[in-house]
């Protein structure tokens, strides 16, 4: 029997209270960084940071895009970290959806001065990101991902209701034709490492997504003491509502957002 969510979430940030402890205080002093490494989740690619990169760097920050392989855990972790070894100073890292799982795991990186997840995984080392999601009801987009062998997309129906459900249909359905298709084994793979138990960390929660459930969202950002927004946006809130997630990227990079 599905253990009652409340209880279960009350349980794990009890649980949790002392691991998070130094987030929190670390989150209080953004190092300042000239530095951001983006990296996109399932059923998407590199491009989907374009409209909060072209702030980023209106800013003056260096912004990089990762192109996530979507093949095996260690295979996408090392795509950043490749990228990761190329920045000059302190680099902000940033994870939308699947990628929080990257970010958890290369954030131990040494450039990596703060960490941001939007609408995005957030597990602890070795945790069962997969059990710890079926306590929280199942979003939509799950009935939607259809397989070809060990591939796997978002069928058009779903990445359009479920996925990307607040932008302009045709923009959706550009999105939509060049979604990058995951391997199966991509959803196998644990983190073995919490870059969030050390490293200063923000959470953007999507608080209309049906693709990760908000309450998971809410539960993972309070459990590594993150700073959190919430923005009424589906799970694509970095197009949606760039200005809002930029305005999160810019804070953890120690700049000025007024």
């Amino acid at each position: 029997m599905m253990m009652n969510r409340r209880a279960f979430s009350a349980a794990l940030v009890a649980s949790a209270t002392l691991l998070s402890t130094r987030g929190m205080a670390a989150t209080a002093a953004a190092v300042k960084a000239r530095n951001v490494v983006l990296a996109h989740g399932l059923f998407a690619d590199g491009s989907c940071w374009t409209e909060v990169i072209a702030r980023l760097q209106a800013a003056g920050l260096n912004a990089t895009a990762v192109q996530n392989p979507l093949t095996t855990l260690p295979e996408a972790v090392a795509s950043v970290t490749r990228v990761l070894d190329r920045q000059d100073g302190p680099t902000v890292l940033v994870g939308h959806s699947f990628s929080g799982m990257l970010v958890t795991e290369a954030g131990v990186h040494p450039s990596v001065s703060a960490l941001v997840y939007v609408a995005a995984r957030a597990p602890d080392a070795s945790e069962d990101y997969t059990a710890l999601a079926k306590t929280f009801p199942t979003p939509p987009a799950s009935a939607g991902i259809v397989f070809d062998g060990d591939e796997g997309r978002l069928s058009e129906e779903a990445f359009l209701r479920d996925f990307a459900g607040d932008l302009p249909e045709a923009k959706a359905k550009v999105l939509y034709a060049v979604q990058q298709p995951f391997q199966k084994a991509l959803l196998t793979g644990k983190t073995t490492q919490a870059a969030w138990r050390s490293k200063p960390s923000w959470y953007a929660v999507s608080t209309e997504d049906r693709t990760i459930n908000p309450d998971l969202e809410c539960f993972m950002a309070k459990r590594m003491g993150a700073k959190t927004i919430e923005v009424k946006a589906s799970h694509l809130s970095l197009i949606s509502h760039p200005d809002e997630i930029t305005r999160l990227i810019l804070e953890a990079a120690g700049q000025n957002t007024d």
